[in-house]
Order: structure tokens, then C-alpha cells, then sequence
């Protein structure tokens, strides 16, 4: 997880011993809850991407004064943190879904994670450098106790779940940011074949109009585990 900030903003304002807020602030507590404040930071993260969100606009949106979201979060990276942890819950798979094998338990949780990021965009981009929370620390926790159970050796295991780890975040990444529409697909297919004499294989394979993307995440995810743990 992010360090947290410094300055005056890094530290949440205390009471003084014995003092009482006023109405309004305590009205302003009651209003506000790490919940409520995570929620309404992952929909503002949604709408405006992580540039758009800062406190002033947070504050806005659940209608309360900027410095009041202290008494509840240390600082903006603080909102990053449990925003990102929110959205990367994993419930497992559904009630009388359970399964003993262990490519589908892994199938379900990393098409739960991709779908989770496609949901919410920003999530892959803070993903490398906030990777603590405990929503994460789950989900890799499960996937090296399934892995390991499957026959990765245990001094294997740290690079086949950054092996995972790498493609779950890579093709999130790419899908979420390949936004060419089937006209400008099926254009730039065409100008391929003008030059299939230099690019062969891809033009043959008709790649730039291969839009399944959900076939093709679980089709390299099949590889991947082929290598990890042949068949």
C-alpha cells in the first residue's frame, strides 16, 4: 500500500481533549462513513479517472466539507488504497459453483479480476504500486495455495503468480484501452493486405479483426497454466 503523504493534509484533525463539536460538524460526522466515502470515491474514480478525483471534489460529492473527510481517511493516497481494495473484492465462485479442479478455480477468479478492472478502468493503472490491501493479499493468498495444491513447487511459486499477475493486468490494460471501432478495425485490416507480402502471418491470421477478447484472455490463460503445470 501507498505510503502515506505527509504535511498538513496527511494527518487527520483531533479534538481537543473535552471539546464538543459544533451542530453542524456533528451532523457532518454522522453524514459521513469510511463506506460512504469509499463508495463515493469509486464512483467519482468511474466518472473522472484517478487525475479527477481530489478531495475538493470528494467533499463535493458527498456534500461535505473538505477538511471533514480527515476525521475519517489520512490523506487522498489513503482514498486510492480502500477504493481500489473495494473494487477487487472476490467472492468466490457462485453458491454451488464450487469446483475441485483447479484450472476452473483459477479460471473464475482471474476472469472475476479481469471483469472487475474492465468495470472500473482506473483500478489496473494504480494496481502495481498498491498492492497490499487485503481484498488482493486474498485473492493472492488463494491463488498460490491453488497453485502450490495443483504441483507448482514452492520455489516456483512466486514467479508463476507474477506470471498471472502480468497477464491478468496486461490484458486488462489493452482491452480497456483498444477503443478502435469495427469500421476503423475492418479499415486498417484492409491496408494489412496490401501488405501481406511483409506481414504474412498476421494478415493470414486476420488478427486486427479478432475483437473476442474474452475468448482470447482464456485461451492464453489456458496456455499459461499448460506451462505452469503441464497436463
Amino acid at each position: 500500500m501507498a505510503a502515506k503523504g505527509g504535511g498538513a493534509q496527511g494527518k487527520r484533525p483531533r479534538r481537543q481533549a473535552g471539546s464538543v463539536p459544533s451542530m453542524q460538524q456533528a451532523g457532518s460526522e454522522r453524514a459521513l462513513s469510511i463506506e460512504r466515502i469509499v463508495a463515493t470515491a469509486v464512483e467519482l474514480l468511474d466518472a473522472e479517472g484517478v487525475d479527477g478525483l481530489t478531495m475538493r471534489r470528494l467533499a463535493d460529492r458527498l456534500g461535505a466539507g473538505a477538511m471533514s473527510l480527515y476525521w475519517h481517511v489520512d490523506n487522498k493516497e489513503e482514498v486510492f488504497d480502500l477504493a481500489l481494495d473495494s473494487v477487487l473484492e472476490y467472492r468466490g465462485p457462485p453458491q454451488g459453483g464450487e469446483t475441485a479442479d483447479w484450472r476452473g478455480a483459477i479460471f473464475h477468479m482471474l476472469e472475476d479480476w479481469r471483469a472487475g478492472m474492465l468495470r472500473h478502468p482506473w483500478s489496473a493503472s494504480l494496481l502495481p504500486r498498491r498492492a497490499l490491501g487485503s481484498n488482493i493479499l486474498s485473492r493472492l493468498e488463494l491463488l498460490g495455495r491453488i497453485l502450490y495444491g495443483a504441483g507448482v513447487a514452492e520455489g516456483d511459486l512466486n514467479g508463476a503468480i507474477w506470471s498471472l499477475w502480468n497477464y491478468v493486468i496486461g490484458a486488462t490494460i489493452t482491452r480497456a484501452n483498444f477503443d478502435l471501432s469495427d469500421a476503423d478495425m475492418a479499415a486498417a485490416q484492409q491496408r494489412l493486405a496490401h501488405l501481406s507480402e511483409k506481414y504474412p502471418t498476421i494478415e493470414r491470421a486476420r488478427l486486427l479483426l479478432d475483437n473476442d477478447w474474452d475468448g482470447a484472455f482464456r485461451k492464453g490463460l489456458d496456455f499459461l497454466l499448460d506451462g505452469l503445470v503441464p497436463k
